[in-house]
């Protein structure tokens, strides 16, 4: 049984959310493409496009580690990661009057659930590889 594939639909529809809000602003102000100067549409492409940019490979990264027999308490850490990172990061950033703590804390997340999927990958992927490094 895996796991990412639970959190993989949270962040998806977390990333519903984030295009229907973006979409809802360009109704209001009357953007159709670009942002048109306008500091919250900016803000809320950017929000929305980071989180297309992010949460794929993250997720991708995670499920090949899963995929490779990475404990389930290790996957879950990296998928909880990536879910408060994409959340705080969302937060912070929507505010014309940013507080950039949430941004740092955000982006700090991701790149733990990034990071650590990928080192994650690369260690199992070198075991299956070279066992002799790893067993001897």
């Amino acid at each position: 049984m895996y796991v990412t594939p639970l959190y993989a639909a949270v962040l998806a529809l977390m990333f519903v959310v984030l295009s229907v809000r973006t979409l809802r602003l360009r109704r209001q102000l009357r953007i159709a493409v670009g942002d048109r100067g306008d500091k919250q549409m900016l803000r809320s492409m950017r929000v929305h496009a980071n989180f297309a940019e992010y949460v794929p490979f993250s997720l991708l990264l995670i499920y090949m580690l899963e995929a490779n027999n990475g404990t389930s308490v290790l996957i879950h850490a990296l998928c909880v990661c990536l879910v408060v990172g994409r959340l705080s990061h969302a937060y912070g950033v929507s505010r014309v009057a940013e507080d950039h703590r949430y941004r740092v804390f955000g982006m700090s997340m991701t790149f733990t659930a990034l990071s650590g999927a990928a080192l994650g990958v690369l260690a199992t992927m070198s075991c299956a590889t070279f066992p002799e490094i790893c067993y001897g």
